[in-house]
């Protein structure tokens, strides 16, 4: 990844410097349990004045988590796709590079990356991965034009299996929802005079 892009690091800050409006920031933390694949608004803001010292992910950067409790949290990233520039965590990396990065960011939810990820992570209270070894992971570089098919394509499946409106979510409701019915119906007897 390294000979197509650049790494940078995020900047510090703390969970109580985040507040709910301000300059746009991505918590690492965050990374795990409010983002997707992409995402187009942040969760919380800074202040001005911290938000001056920061590092900023631009529209169709990626954020790569580099640290987490585990192996299998390092290397989750998103696709930046606001208009507005992010702070972002120094528990993350920013990448820059000229691939699609909604093709990128599902590379980056792929075995093949998470197996090269565990094989450079550091391992002691919080495991890491350095920006070092990131740009060492070696990933499919195919024409822009298949980029952007592929990743249409892996975006309707992820919509299709995560959205609640449609999709295999709505779905299951849907058939739950019959059961339901149908168990009722079935189960609803006469009293016998």
């Amino acid at each position: 990844m390294g000979e197509i892009g650049t790494f940078i690091r995020g900047k510090r800050f703390v969970r109580s410097d985040i507040q709910m409006q301000g300059v746009p920031c991505i918590h690492y933390g965050d990374m795990y349990t409010h983002y997707g694949l992409f995402a187009t608004a942040t969760l919380g803001f800074l202040n001005e004045d911290l938000a001056k010292k920061m590092r900023f992910a631009n529209k169709n950067d990626i954020v790569i988590v580099a640290a987490g409790e585990n192996k299998d949290d390092l290397g989750n990233a998103l696709a930046w796709m606001g208009e507005e520039p992010a702070a972002v965590h120094d528990a993350c990396f920013i990448f820059r590079s000229n691939l699609n990065p909604h093709y990128l960011s599902h590379i980056c939810r792929s075995s093949y990356y998470h197996k090269q990820i565990k094989m450079f992570a550091n391992e002691a209270k919080i495991c890491s991965v350095s920006g070092t070894d990131l740009a060492k992971i070696k990933i499919p570089v195919p024409p822009i034009a298949i980029q952007e098919k592929i990743a249409k394509i892996l975006d309707r499946f992820e919509a299709l299996v995560n959205d609640l409106s449609q999709g295999l979510p709505a779905e299951i409701a849907a058939v739950k929802e019959q059961y339901e019915y149908y168990r009722n119906k079935l189960l609803t007897f006469k009293k016998i005079a």
